[in-house]
């Protein structure tokens, strides 16, 4: 999850700053789809500033930053017609009655939002951040399908709002690449890429020689506007002089919407422009704002995405990768295949079982998906097209990393690398203690972990705390003060107290959520260790499979070695608790918005867990509390609109201190 999140924050800066977008649309798309599936199954990893709960983008460049009259939101995004269903069902539970619905081609270009007052158009403007974009009119203004003028009753309107897709048409864009080809220019990688870097162009003169186009797909703000739903607001548009898609369908019934979606994906190859799914969308307005939004999408439409393209290649070998609990995972090291736009050269094989049900093999030409356009996997094997002679694939009795051996515990899927000194698990097990949710131990990065254990300066966690600036100083890379500096970071994680001991330990099953119920429920290491499964079972939140691993942990003599060794570096192995304020919070509910100044935001949700409080992602009437920092963001108008009480940084931490009025 912390990778997807570094990934797609690095995607954003290329797109949003740097204009230059390595990833098409579909898999930036799919590296959120995943990232949200993590986070819905494991929701107490969600962080507030995780790419799900905001929009993606930040304003940068050339342009004059401009505040959207409405919060310009993401979509959320599902890749099967069961997901679409189960949208509809929450859709239904917060309606009296049921939805109709438009369909629309999920056009894959650039969105922005047209500004217009008496009907003239005084601004366009990217989506930047959702809430901030780009001013870009002078470029806009270029585009033949967006009018500077609208007639009929939107042109009366004192101020509109209209949002709109920039596209590329695939014939203008093969037909602009021959032309640079010509020219002896580079070509553009795609019609988005192109559109997008077309409207972003400091001279307009450039935007104007590209063959752009827009489709309007709708109204965002328009006071006085009459139209009782979407599909009306769609043919007010049209009216006005907006260029709308033609193939938007309305239905009552979201069967004939899925089936409309089913028949677009069939002539997805015969579209003039690039479409990478549908928008399905609650009609009525009144609706919509019944259902409202998160930070980051509508709860009132979804886009469905088409599936993933498949290629064939060969596996050249599969090699074997250990992780930090010592399970080893079999990886296919591919003949390079392109699927989706995207180079292949490795997929995962994930365990024995899987391997055996494919039959996988060396040598073997494989069908290769990638799953919501990002994760590859294997399909099948082209048997027909084994080589003579190749044979099944056999787990090592010994590990590749550490010539340990390896077996598979009974009832598991999964093979284990049993050497106490395995290098690969060390260093994955020092990462992971090092990490901000665990011990937090800045300036420790895995070429210095790579360094410390290949040195043999650790050889566990606890060798960490026996580190000296003298001894660090003879490390490539360090310097003196890049030695203190560890040091000091290193020094300060002792007092983190027993929620992130645990969390860094990496007991199986036992993440930040678990780790913090454990020692808010013993508030000692030696309390915790000595209760047993049937205790720890009763605990609300942990349950039996969690007891019997925390257990199973601390009946295990080498564990209960290394718990002593931090112990005897000065690891505080009990959980510091605030005086005098016991979980005075308890089933109080917590939201953050904005960016605190005296502490981090890990921080402040650690500090309200461990005062009871529950902090969620998004304001509900059942929220207690919105607690406001710098540049808030749609929470605030959430809270506002609901009636929920909001706090400034400093009532927050006089409320968490006691001193609150």
């Amino acid at each position: 999850m912390a990778r997807l999140r570094a990934d797609i924050g690095r995607h954003d800066r290329l797109y949003y700053e740097r204009a230059r977008p390595e990833i098409s649309d579909a898999e930036y798309d799919a590296l959120a789809r995943e990232l949200r599936r993590l986070e819905a199954k494991f929701p107490d990893l969600v962080r507030p500033g995780s790419p799900t709960q905001r929009v993606a983008g930040a304003p940068a460049g050339p342009f004059e930053r401009v505040e959207h009259r409405a919060a310009m939101l993401s979509l959320d995004s599902v890749t099967s017609a069961a997901e679409v269903r189960a949208f509809e069902r929450n859709v239904r539970r917060g309606l009296p009655v049921a939805p109709g619905w438009v369909v629309e081609p999920k056009v894959d270009g650039l969105g922005i939002a047209l500004l217009y007052r008496r009907g003239r158009l005084v601004r366009g403007a990217t989506r930047g951040d959702g809430r901030v974009g780009e001013d870009v009119t002078r470029n806009l203004r270029t585009i033949p399908s967006i009018p500077k003028m609208l007639r009929g009753p939107l042109g009366n309107l004192e101020e509109l709002e209209v949002r709109g897709e920039v596209f590329m048409p695939r014939a203008a864009f093969a037909r602009l690449n021959r032309e640079l080809a010509e020219r002896g220019e580079p070509p553009l990688a795609n019609p988005r890429n192109a559109a997008a870097g077309s409207v972003r162009q400091k001279d307009p003169t450039v935007t104007r020689r590209r063959p752009l186009a827009m489709f309007a797909y709708q109204v965002s703000h328009a006071p006085g506007l009459g139209a009782a739903s979407h599909w009306r607001a769609l043919a007010a548009l049209a009216a006005a002089g907006f260029a709308t898609n033609p193939r938007n369908r309305r239905t009552h019934q979201l069967g004939d919407a899925l089936a409309y979606a089913e028949k677009l994906k069939t002539q997805r190859d015969r579209l003039e422009y690039d479409a990478d799914g549908v928008v399905i969308k609650v009609d009525d307005l009144d609706q919509q704002g019944r259902l409202g939004a998160t930070g980051h999408h509508p709860r009132w439409a979804i886009a469905l995405k088409f599936p993933a393209r498949q290629a064939t290649t060969v596996i050249r070998d599969i090699d074997v990768q250990v992780g930090k609990s010592g399970v080893l995972t079999p990886v296919a090291r591919l003949e390079p295949v392109e699927v989706g736009g995207v180079v292949i050269r490795n997929v995962s094989l994930h365990n024995e079982d899987e391997i055996r049900r494919k039959d996988v093999r060396a040598g073997d030409t494989v069908l290769i998906e990638r799953v919501g356009d990002v994760i590859p996997y294997v399909v099948q094997v082209v048997t027909s097209r084994r080589p003579r002679g190749s044979r099944p694939f056999r787990f090592p009795g010994r590990c590749p990393a550490c010539r340990g051996l390896t077996l598979r515990p009974p009832g598991e899927a999964y093979w284990r690398c049993v050497g106490s000194a395995c290098p690969a698990q060390l260093k994955e097990r020092l990462r992971h203690f090092a990490s901000r949710p665990a011990m937090n131990i800045e300036h420790l990065g895995d070429a210095m972990i790579a360094q410390l254990v290949e040195r043999g300066l650790a050889r566990d966690v606890a060798d960490l705390y026996r580190l000296s600036a003298a001894r660090l100083g003879r490390l490539e890379g360090f310097g003196r003060k890049s030695a203190d500096n560890l040091v000091r970071a290193i020094s300060l994680s002792r007092r983190r107290g027993l929620a992130r001991v645990l969390t860094g330990l990496g007991i199986r099953l036992v993440g930040t959520h678990v780790a913090r119920l454990l020692a808010a429920r013993y508030g000692r290491l030696d309390r915790l260790a000595a209760a047993s499964v049937g205790e720890l079972a009763a605990i609300p939140g942990v349950g039996p499979a969690i007891a019997r691993s925390v257990s199973r942990f601390f009946a295990d003599g080498g564990n209960r070695g290394a718990l002593r060794r931090l112990a005897a570096a000065g690891v505080s192995m009990a959980e510091p608790r605030t005086a005098s304020a016991g979980r005075r919070f308890a089933g109080k509910s917590f939201v953050l918005t904005g960016a605190l100044t005296g502490l981090t935001r890990d921080a402040a949700i650690e500090l309200l867990e461990r005062l009871g409080a529950r902090v969620t992602a998004s304001v509900s009437r059942t929220t207690d509390y919105v607690v406001v920092g710098e540049r808030p963001g749609e929470k605030l108008d959430a809270a506002k609109r609901l009636g929920v009480p909001t706090l400034a940084e400093r009532e927050f931490l006089a409320l968490v201190r006691g001193r609150a009025a």
